[in-house]
């Protein structure tokens, strides 16, 4: 058990290793992306360009600036932006990263809720009116683009109906701090919490209710149904169980990634300063430190939650444990 541990977090380290070292090269291999004429700024001599390459060490070779970056990133942690430079990495993607986390938390708890709801009603219920509608609605939460959907939210919570009963206490868009004010924080993402999670409940509804109704056709469920146990425990003890792990690998990867930065558009939309916002902001300005900085973050949580779904489905599916 140790043993299979430590090397699982062996595959983490050498993945997070590869992910930093393609990031590095690709962003020297990017046309215009020379960090010593960012520098320098527009029109500087060429002798101004090569000073602040010598003094800030590009002309060593790229293994060398990669130790050195890396060092100065997880050892002494005082790596700065080349565009910014009196921001420091790793505290502003410490900063960035409460938004994200709580963003993507609180959505994930509402689409993994009403994603099984859906999906379970909607095959308890099949090739009924119910089960149509389920589906119908679904698909909608699929269609509407996070963005335009924000942006719905906004003009009915902050503009066209924000002095009605109905979303008076909703306040203006940023992000207010757990620990500081735990309420304000609630108020403040419970917009972008559904509007986040209505795609991801459509996905996973219509997936889980795929299994489901494939499920209901296995020879172990039949097996069940014989021995006169109830609808609700063939459902949960026996159908569920095994319908759920898809439904796991998906959140895994979705919720890796979104953590990681992919929830940029809502961050936008709703002016919350996390991960995604700040990595679409060093990727404008060919910020190699900041964008190594959110990427690392990025892939850590995205290797992490890969572990995590092994462990479920242990879990959840008794034949991996048999494996």
């Amino acid at each position: 058990m140790i043993f299979a541990v430590l090397q699982r977090l062996g595959q983490m380290l050498f993945v997070m290793i590869g992910i930093s070292a393609l990031v590095f090269l690709i962003f020297f291999a990017t046309p215009g992306s020379d960090p010593a004429a960012r520098l320098a700024g527009r029109n500087a001599s060429p002798e101004t360009v090569e000073a602040i390459r010598k003094d800030f060490g590009f002309d060593r070779p790229l293994p060398v600036q990669y130790v050195i970056m890396m060092n100065r990133l997880f050892v002494t942690q005082d790596l700065t932006s080349f565009v910014n430079r009196g921001m420091r990495v790793v505290p502003a993607v410490a900063q960035a990263a409460p938004v994200t986390l709580s963003l993507v938390a609180g959505a994930a708890v509402l689409w993994v809720i009403g994603g099984i709801f859906v999906g379970v009603v909607a095959a308890l219920s099949r090739d009924t009116l119910l089960d149509r509608g389920l589906m119908v609605l679904a698909l909608i939460g699929v269609s509407m683009p996070v963005y335009w959907l924000g942006e719905v939210m906004n003009l009915m919570t902050q503009s066209r109906f924000h002095d009605t009963v109905f979303f008076s206490w909703v306040p203006s868009l940023g992000y207010k701090p757990l620990l500081t004010d735990p309420w304000g924080w609630f108020k403040t993402l419970i917009i972008p919490w559904f509007t986040l999670a209505a795609l991801y409940i459509g996905i996973y509804g219509r997936v889980l209710r795929a299994n489901l109704v494939e499920a209901y056709q296995e020879d172990f469920i039949r097996t069940a149904r014989a021995k006169g146990l109830s609808p609700t425990r063939v459902m949960v003890r026996h159908a569920l169980r095994t319908s759920l792990i898809p439904f796991v690998t998906m959140f895994g990867l979705d919720f890796g990634v979104l953590v990681g930065g992919s929830a940029l558009l809502t961050e936008v939309v709703f002016g919350l300063n996390g991960v995604g916002r700040l990595t679409y902001q060093a990727l404008l300005n060919l910020d190699l430190p900041m964008v190594l900085g959110t990427v690392m973050y990025a892939s850590f949580f995205v290797v992490v939650a890969n572990a995590l779904v092994d462990v479920v489905y242990v879990l959840i599916d008794p034949r991996v444990r048999e494996s």
